[in-house]
Parts: C-alpha cells; structure tokens; sequence
C-alpha cells in the first residue's frame, strides 16, 4: 500500500491543480494536471482575451476613422456659392477634399491599429511566459528602464508624432494648402508624422517639426475673402464712391472669367478709416480656396480705370519741406572782418 501525500503542492488560484489533488491525493498527479491541463488552458484564456480586446479596440479606431473622414468642417461654403458654382464645380472640388480626408484618415487609423496590436502582443506576450514558469521580472525591469530612457532622450520625438497625429485626425492642412504657421508660410509640399515642408512665396522650403508648430492659419479651407482698402481723396462724395466702387465689384462678379472665382455677391462695407492722405473705403469679395489674390489683383485694376473715367481721386502721399538754411553774411561785414 502507498500513502497518500497530504500536503497541497498547488499556488493559490491553481484551480486544475486543486481539483486533481482533491481528487487523488498525490502531489505528481496534482503537477501533471497542472501542466498538461492548467497551463494550456490559461494560456488559451489569455490569448482568447487579447483578441476580444483587440478587436473591440480596432473597432473604436474605426468609429474614430470614420469621424475625421467626415472632417470638422462643413462641405458647403454658403446657400449662394452652391447655386453660383453649379454642380460642375461642387463635383471637381469637393470629391478632391473628401478623398485627400478619407486617405489620410485611414493611414492614422492603420498606425493606431498598429499600435495598439503591438501593446496587446508585449502584454498578453509576457502574462504567457509568466504561465510557462518564465521569470519575467528582468524583462518588465528592461521594459521599464527602455521607457524612461526614451521618456527622457525622445521627447521631442514624441511630441511631434503626438502633434502630427492630432493634426492628421483634425484635418487642419494637407499637400497643396496654403498655410501661415507663425515663422513661415507657404504651400505645403508634404506631411508626415514628424514634420511638415513648405515652400514659400520666394521659393525657400521649410522644415518644421510639428511638435513646434502653435497656431495654423489655413488660407484654402472652403472659401476666402478679397479684402480692398480703396483711398479716395477728402473732397469727393462717399455715397457716389461707394456706388461706382459696387458696380465695379458687380461687373467683375457677373464677368463669365470670374463666375467660378467670385462665390458670393460683393460688398462694399463702407468707411474703414480717415487716414492722413485720404478715405479709405473697404470693398470685400467672397472667393474661392487661393483665389483671393487674383480676384484682388483683377480688382484693384479696374477701380483705377474705372476712377479715371470718374474723375474720383486716388490721393497721393504729399510731403511738405522746411529750407532753415542760415542767410548769408552781407558782403561788407564780411571786407571788415578780413580786414581785421
């Protein structure tokens, strides 16, 4: 006859293990079960978790995706610029915009996908060696003195893929945008995590990292506006001002060429400033995405044509000079102080 061994081999939680002594009383079985039946089956469980986990977190990466494909800003530019440009139109730009959003939404999406998988694996990876009787203490020790290292030598780094990140899933600006960030501005000729190049207007490129960027003033997003300062002299009528300078703005908004520029009706607001030279009178026009500077162009010619035609003045700068030239000395105070 062999005696049963009494003591309880197992850990605490070891539940096939409990159960196989329980049943037989003998430390060998309780440790075979363990291995051949425990392990398996906790490493079957964590695997099984990781997955759910993963996919429920893949699925809120998709709802996140699905959102900035939609962007923060709306697709129509105003009830007038619909009817004004036409279906044509709205079909060129808008599929443009949509289709650069949804690309660029989709990568963000794969790189979170990306990381989040790379997580769950180093997890789930490490609770299975601590299954297999593996000392994982060293490797979360090495884990843990890797992330301070970088916490500390890359935080730059991280700041600027953190910035491009948000950038990205905002949508604030994209290949071909004309932007202003602060130190420089111009069209952006690529985007990626880390930095953003543009080319500016005198043809200089620029690198900057997005971690450094604080503010973007996006000048292609939807619409623009063509702001003027016309100057008029102090003697002319304002109301007569205004009236020419809308019919202007009104010509150049029924003009075939400018149709798919000009978006909206044009406004002269009126007296902007009394200046030392003349009246200021502001003209604006609603304008299409990078517009703004060729419909300004455009207008700014036929005021001065259509003002010469008027008799309206454009006032000059005038300035006034002072000649405090000392007089000259008479010409006998000047024998008798030689004579001296």
């Amino acid at each position: 006859m062999f005696a049963l061994e009494t003591t309880d081999p197992c850990a605490a939680g070891e539940q096939i293990c409990d159960a196989a002594f329980g049943l037989t009383g003998s430390t060998t079985a309780a440790d075979i079960a363990d291995v051949l039946i425990g392990t398996p089956l906790a490493i079957i469980g964590l695997l099984l978790l990781g997955l759910v986990l993963r996919w429920v977190l893949h699925r809120l990466v998709d709802r996140v995706v699905r959102r900035a494909e939609a962007g923060v800003l709306p697709d129509k530019v105003g009830r007038f610029s619909m009817v004004r440009r036409g279906a044509s139109h709205a079909a060129a730009s808008d599929p443009v915009t949509s289709t650069r959003r949804v690309q660029r939404a989709k990568t963000i999406g794969s790189l979170l996908k990306s990381i989040i998988t790379g997580v769950l694996v180093a997890m789930f990876g490490t609770m299975i060696l601590s299954e297999l009787g593996v000392n994982i203490a060293p490797i979360i020790a090495s884990a843990g003195i890797l992330g301070l290292a970088l916490g500390f030598g890359a935080q730059s780094l991280v700041k600027d893929f953190l910035s491009g990140i948000f950038m990205i899933l905002e949508d604030q600006y994209g290949v071909g945008d004309v932007i202003d960030i602060g130190e420089a501005d111009g069209t952006v000729e690529a985007v990626s995590l880390r930095v953003t190049r543009l080319r500016d207007v005198n043809g200089t490129v620029w690198y900057v990292p997005n971690g450094e960027i604080v503010r973007v003033g996006n000048m292609s997003q939807n619409w623009a506006r063509t702001v003027l300062d016309i100057s008029v002299g102090y003697g002319e009528d304002l109301a007569r001002v205004r009236r020419v300078l809308q019919e202007v703005a009104h010509d150049l908004w029924e003009d075939e060429d400018y149709k798919q520029l000009v978006i909206e009706e044009p406004e002269v607001w009126g007296v902007e400033q009394l200046g030392p030279e003349g009246v200021l009178v502001r003209v604006t026009l609603k304008t299409a995405p990078l517009e703004q500077w060729a419909v300004a162009r455009e207008m700014r010619q036929r005021i001065k044509a259509r003002f010469d035609h008027e008799g309206i003045e454009i006032p000059l700068p005038q300035r006034v000079i002072w000649n405090r030239a000392e007089p000259a000395a008479p010409a006998d105070d000047a024998v008798e102080g030689d004579r001296q």
